[in-house]
Parts: C-alpha cells; structure tokens; sequence
C-alpha cells in the first residue's frame, strides 16, 4: 500500500466537548503480556517473543487521540525489528462523536480507550494516555494549551518517557501551526517540550519521589516528526511480513485500525505488498543519516553485565528447538538464573516478566482463575477456583496463590493454606480458596473518572496511575511455581466462569434517575423519581435527595426493604424550583442496613456498556440529575423521532412535555405521517442508515402538507447515503464553530423561529458547551432562509448553522447546531429554540 493511500486521520468525526491498580510500569507490562498472549502459543510464536526479549531498542509513537496513530508503523517496529514500541494518546476521545450508539463524553472515552488496546493487541504495541480531555475541536494549538494544564500535560509526557524510556520519540504532528486540529499540533509542540525536559533532574523532581514513582531521569536520543511519503529528512520502508503469521504489516495495522469502529473504521483494512515509505524529520537530539537508530544501542551491552544475557540469548534463539519445546527449557532456566543476578530496574524487570511468560510458553503451562461471579460487593467473601494443567514432562511444583491486595489490606481474610501440587503432565491440578473483601474496598470505576475533571484535564489522586492506560484488576494475582530450582510466576487476576468478564466491585444498590434533565419553570414544583436497584439482598434502605441551597426537597429521605437480587423500586420526591431561573446538580444517596453492612452510604448510578469488538465495561458514576428552572412555552404535542447515529434528543423532548414515537424507515409514509405535529431526525442519520432515502419522498409530502420537518447534522463524506437531504438542495461542508461562547447574530428578528412561542435573544446562547456547530452547509437554495450567523475568532462569519424553508403548507429545516450536546446539558436556550423549531406553523 502506497504511503499517500493510508488515510491521514482527519478527526472529521470527532468534534469535541469533551480498583486497585498497578504502578504505570506494571500495567504497561500487562498490555504487551496480552499482546503476546494473543499470539497462538506456537513455536514460531514463541521464537518471536525470545528476539523481543533480545532487542533492547524502543520508540514512543505521541498524538493527540485515539486514531492519530500509525499503525502500521507501530507494527513494523513491535514486529519486525522487536522493538519495544508504545502509543501515547494524549486524550482518550471522549469528546468525540460515536457511530455505534448513544454513548458521549466520558462514556465514549472508556470506549475509545479500549478500541485502542484491542488495536495493540494486534499490532503489538503497549497504550499510554494523558490526563488531556478531548474537549473538542480547536482551530489553534494555542486554544488548546489555554485549555488543557500545558504544564500538567507535560509533566504527563515526561512521566511516561522516563518509565518507558524510550531511545526514539516519535510524533504524528509537526509542533509548528498547520493546516490540522489544534490538538494535534499541542500534542508534537508538548512533546518537543518534554523531550527536553525527561533527561533534566531539575524537571518535575517530585516524580523522582517513591510515593510518585520513583522515576529517573531518562533521555531519548532524539525525536523526530513521522510523515508517509513526504521529501526530505531521514527516509524508511516499512514494508514486509509478520514472522509468525506471514500476514503482511500493512494487513495487520489495517485490523488494526479497523478497532475504532466507534469511529466507523470497522471497514477499514491496510494493504501490503507495495513499499510503503515513511519519512522522519528530525525536531531535535542527535542526527540520524541511515536509520531511525543510528548511534543507539540496541543490544543488552548498553546494559551493565548484559552481554552475557545477550550470548545466552543469541544461543537460544540460534539452536532453538522447535520440534521439542523442553528441550529450551535448561537454557531458558539457565538465562533466567541470570537475569535475575542483574541489578533491578523498570526495563530488567520487564524483561524478567517476558521471559518469565516464554518460560510459562514453553512449557505448556496453562493457569487460569475463574469466580462463579463477575461482581463482589465489599464485604463479601469471594470464591477463587484456580486451574493448573502442564503440558510439559520438565518436572513443575505448584507452590502458591499469591494475593497482590494483601499489602493494601493487611485486614484481608482468606482461608488459604499452605500447598504444594506436584504438577503431572496432562492432568489438570486445581484450587480453591475463600476470601473475605474488606468493606473499605474500592468500587469499580475507570481510574481518571474517580474525582471531578477540571477544565480540560482529568484529575488523578494516585501519582503512579498516570499515563496507563486502564484499571488493573480489582484483585491482582500471581500463582507461583517451582522449576528446575528457580521461582516462576504466573500473574493474572479472576474473571467469571462462563463469560471470561473480569471481576468489578459493585454496591450492594445502584441508583439511578428516571430523567437525566428536569425541567422547571421558576417557582415550579416537580415530582423527581430515583430508582434503586438491588445488587444483594439487603433489608433496609433509605434514600436521600441531596440537592444546593435555594431548591426545596421533600421527604427529607425515603425508606424501603429490598428482599431479593435484582429488585427495582422506585423513590419519589418532589422538588421546588427557586423564584427566580436556576440551574443545580441533584445527587442521590442510599444508606444501607443489612447483614453485611450496616449505615454505609453508596451514591452511584451504573452504566453497563457492551460492544462485541471490547470488553464489557462497568461505570459507576455519582448519581446525579440536572435541573433548570427557566421560561419555556411549546406548541403542537405529537413528535416523531427517526434516530441517527445515537443521541438524547428524544428524551429531551418528552422532558419538555411532548409526546413522542420512535419511526423505523418503514413508518415514513404519508398515512403514518400525518398525525404527527413535527418529524425530528437524529444525528448523522443519513451517514449510518440505510433504510431513510427511499422514503425522502414521503417525507417531503408530510411537509408539503403541513408538517415540520427538522434533520440535525450529518457528516459530509463517502458514506453519506444521498445528497438530496431535503426538498431543496444544500450542499454539507467541513464549516464548523468551534467556540460555544462564539457571538451569534440574528439575521432575520421577525423570523418565526426567533420568537414564536419563546422570544429568543442572545441570552439564550449563554452556557453552551463544546461547540456552537458542526458541518452546516456552504451553499443552499434560496428558498432557505439562514437565521443565524457566527464565527470562530479570525474567520469569516457563518450562515449555515440553522436554515429554515417554507415547503407546501409546512416546513423544513436543516440544522447544524449542536442541539444533541446542549440538550443533555441542559442549556435552557436550546430548549427554547428547538421548541420553537417544533412549534413552525403552529
């Protein structure tokens, strides 16, 4: 595949608003363990992990979000020459837009996070982040360094250099302004500063502390800016074939790729036989003439007593034994033995780890632990059932279950003793123990989502978190075993039996709010539901409605038994707005009297989120609601809502009183049209769905006969389905306003839409987040009339965020605005301006 064929990542859909875990070094471990893992446990494959364990070269691949990677580079690298090669994404993507369903902001980054893991998984890579939101899409470099904490970010860049350590760093992005997202450029220009900085011991000490990290000044030897094909600077081919599988590299980054599949790269595939030239412009360290590595060391000498692991290990891989894989064992012990003598560091102890699992590889050992429950609630006791079969005649002993939490809870209580198996080739040997959690043990929640975010960063209490890229298990394990004399050790952690679903910790009740925004007019009082469900069974429980001065709850608390697992029951509250409009947070928290525990208070809603391509994730957020008190007047009552590619619009609109129908591409006739006030279509409906422009004719009819058509944004592009959205054309285009508090300048005052039945005025645009709009028309018909315009600062001023035209005896109306973040937001003045949308004709 040509360099020019692979696409440069646009970010055309990512325009933005936004348990127990290892140290940084350990979990960058754990994601190359699994990388290998996923290999077949073949010879070659085996043979494949002793040449990475022989390469001591390693390189940091640095953007701003998750996509932006070169993957086939990265796979060149992790798989052809066994470098050790990392991706830092400086934001995890969640503020981006979502292909697959519903999911945003905080959500849609857990998502992104894990698409980019299962893109390592493939292409051999580790993962890293930032603690930088994707908070949207910037036109400036210099907005975003205002945004994200530049010094924070950079400390973060520098953290991870110096526990990687890597010889090269690598960005996607030239660190000067260009014609690309301002995050993109931030992300080259921070790491160009944290390059200078990593080597420095005067920079960022703190993280030299134990408690941080104990970290050590490191510095690549230079860093350069990746291009595909581009002229000038240091030029590579990275064309060739996977050892193991014979899949070309340009094949296996195309899978890849294709994990963004949130993103709508589930189709994507890379190519592979023809040359694919990189080029590499150096941004500053030493020159390179022939290689990426000139002047670099990549053999165990750079190590002090390493060229005696380098012989063993060119040995091995010389004379080794792909017929008979015991017979590898003696060397591979007899390396270990002396590896271990070496003094230990963060790279001699990731190598101790990946020779252990080649070790583990060789010999057949198969280790698992399985928990008949995916989820524990603290206080409760969980049961391990752990399975050893060797598949190898090396004599083995199986000597312990080590339990990694015991430090943090010396309290912990388990029923384990003492055992030694004596494993027999073939036969499965097996476990079993009981342990009791502590009730202080954390619940389950991605680790950058535990306290409030700050403006454009993520705030993270535990110093050695940051930059990993996920939790580690809620309860980490290693079993330990005995051969030829030396200590092996499998690490690992429980999942669930049947599902292979990792364990969570979970409240014994979830909460959760009927409506996510409620509406008030001022003074106004509102019954406020909270449903409680039960994880356990629990006698007792009381709910509270915690809401800020000026807003006025009753009951105080409201109590009910809850007797069996799975039980709903629904709190009712009322809740007074103040006089005057408002807007506040409302919390919900459960106290809990039973068996196993007694006046604990638990505040957390759940989100369960499951895809096929990424593991079942588990949220559990503080439960909380939104509520506004402002001035709302609707008209028309019946609504029907074409979903797109995911969104709360519709919610939003029975919140505001509406009565409102799902329509499937079938319901789009005439005669099921008729009887509804407005038809509103969702986001990007026409970029993820099939079955709407047979139909476009009928819907054109309902509005020629009298009714209201609204269609939110879609995306310009291959996979736009028709150019005909409406009964007049209009052409879609890249034109965005990036700064929600960007001034909008009514065009037309006596409009309809500006003041029929909600007077709208600048006002009326305050508190927006993200963004004002995204891809509104360039050009239209003129039967459209433009309502608004803005613009970014610097630029020309833009018409197409919201055009009305009259069609037949009704309306249509094509917006870019972005009514599908302000809404759940619960910005007072998208609701009065999409009210009056509705209210067109009326």
């Amino acid at each position: 595949m040509r360099a020019s064929s692979f696409p440069s990542p646009t970010h055309t859909d990512k325009f933005r608003v936004r348990r127990f875990v290892f140290p940084l070094l350990c979990a960058a471990i754990f994601c190359g363990l699994q990388s290998a893992s996923a290999q077949s446990n073949t010879a070659p494959a085996i043979l494949q992990e002793l040449k990475d364990f022989d390469e001591m070269g390693s390189v940091l691949y640095v953007a701003a979000h998750p996509d932006d990677e070169n993957t086939q580079l990265i796979t060149y690298f992790a798989r052809g020459r066994h470098y050790r090669t990392a991706y830092l994404s400086l934001t995890r993507g969640d503020g981006g837009q979502n292909v697959l369903g519903g999911e945003f902001g905080s959500e849609l980054g857990v998502i992104r996070t894990q698409e980019l893991l299962a893109a390592r998984r493939l292409d051999g890579g580790q993962q890293f982040f930032s603690r930088a939101m994707d908070f949207g899409f910037s036109k400036d470099y210099r907005e975003t360094l205002n945004i994200w904490d530049r010094d924070q970010v950079t400390a973060d860049i520098v953290r991870i250099i110096r526990t990687f350590q890597p010889d090269v760093v690598i960005t996607r992005f030239p660190p000067t302004p260009s014609n690309t997202h301002g995050h993109h450029t931030a992300s080259a220009f921070l790491a160009l500063e944290a390059f200078k900085f990593a080597g420095d011991p005067k920079a960022y000490p703190d993280q030299f502390e134990a408690a941080n990290g104990g970290l050590k000044p490191w510095q690549p030897k230079r860093i350069f800016m990746n291009g595909r094909g581009e002229s000038g600077g240091l030029q590579m081919d990275i064309n060739g074939n996977d050892p193991v599988s014979g899949e070309s590299f340009g094949a296996i980054a195309g899978r890849s790729r294709a994990m963004h599949k949130s993103q709508g790269f589930d189709n994507f595939r890379g190519g592979g036989g023809n040359s694919r030239p990189e080029s590499f412009q150096l941004l500053a360290g030493e020159p390179a003439t022939n290689d990426i590595m000139d002047g670099v060391d990549t053999t165990w000498s750079r190590i002090p007593g390493g060229t005696e692991i380098a012989k063993q290990a060119d040995d091995l891989i010389a004379n080794f034994n792909s017929t008979n894989l015991d017979a590898n064992i003696p060397a591979l012990l007899k390396l270990k033995s002396a590896l271990a003598a070496l003094p230990s560091d963060r790279l001699i102890e990731e190598k101790r780890k990946k020779l252990d699992h080649i070790l583990q590889t060789c010999l057949g050992l198969e280790v698992e632990t399985t928990i008949p429950q995916a989820e524990v609630v603290p206080g409760e006791t969980l049961s391990l059932h752990s399975t050893v079969t060797l598949h190898s005649s090396i004599p083995v002993r199986w000597l312990r279950t080590a339990h990694l939490v015991f430090p943090r809870f010396p309290t912990l209580q388990s029923d384990e003793v003492p055992f030694t198996i004596n494993l027999v080739s073939g036969q499965p040997s097996s476990h079993d123990e009981r342990i009791t959690l502590p009730a202080s043990t954390p619940l389950t929640q991605p680790y950058w989502l535990r306290e409030e975010p700050g403006t454009g960063m993520f705030h993270v209490a535990d110093a050695s978190l940051i930059g990993t890229a996920e939790n580690a298990s809620a309860f980490p394990i290693e079993q330990v075993f005995e051969v030829g004399g030396q200590k092996l050790v499998v690490p690992g952690e429980p999942v669930q039996a049947e599902t292979h679903r990792r364990l969570d910790v979970i409240p014994p009740v979830s909460l959760h709010f009927v409506s996510d925004v409620k509406l008030f007019a001022p003074g106004s009082t509102h019954q406020v539901q909270v449903e409680v469900t039960a994880a356990r069974t629990e006698p007792f429980c009381m709910v509270t409605l915690n809401a800020p001065a000026g807003w006025k709850v009753s009951p105080v608390s409201e109590s009910s038994k809850l007797t069996s697992v799975g039980e709903k029951k629904t709190f009712t509250f009322t809740l007074t707005a103040p006089s005057k409009p408002a807007s506040a947070t409302i919390t919900a928290s459960a106290e809990i009297h039973g068996p196993l525990i007694q006046g604990v208070s638990y505040s957390n809603d759940r989100t369960d989120i499951a895809y096929k391509h990424i593991p079942h994730l588990l949220l559990q957020p503080v439960a909380r609601m939104k509520a506004v008190s402002f001035d709302l007047a609707t008209r028309g009552k019946k609504i029907g809502y074409v979903p797109g590619a995911g969104d709360s619009v519709a919610d939003a609109l029975t919140e505001m009183g509406y009565d409102v129908t799902s329509l499937t591409g079938a319901d789009l006739t005439t005669n099921r049209l008729k009887d509804f006030d407005a038809v509103v279509i969702g986001i990007r409906a026409f970029n993820v769905r099939k079955d709407l422009v047979p139909q476009l004719p009928d819907l054109f009819a309902y509005a020629e006969a009298g009714g209201t058509v609204i269609e939110q944004y879609n995306r310009p592009g291959n996979d736009l389905k028709t150019e005909q959205l409406t009964p007049y054309s209009l052409t879609l285009s890249g034109d965005r306003v990036t700064d929600e508090t960007a001034t909008m300048t009514f065009l037309v005052t006596n409009h309809p839409v500006l003041n029929i039945p909600n007077k709208i005025t600048a006002a009326d645009f305050d508190g927006w987040v993200q963004e004002r709009g995204i891809y509104f028309p360039n050009k239209w018909d003129d039967h459209f009339t433009a309502i608004f315009a803005c613009h970014d600062a610097g630029e020309a001023p833009l018409k197409g965020s919201l055009l009305v035209a009259p069609y037949g005896k009704g309306y249509f109306v094509y917006t870019g605005l972005d009514f599908f973040r302000e809404l759940p937001a619960g910005v007072p003045g998208a609701y009065r301006l999409f009210a009056n949308l509705v209210s067109l004709g009326k």
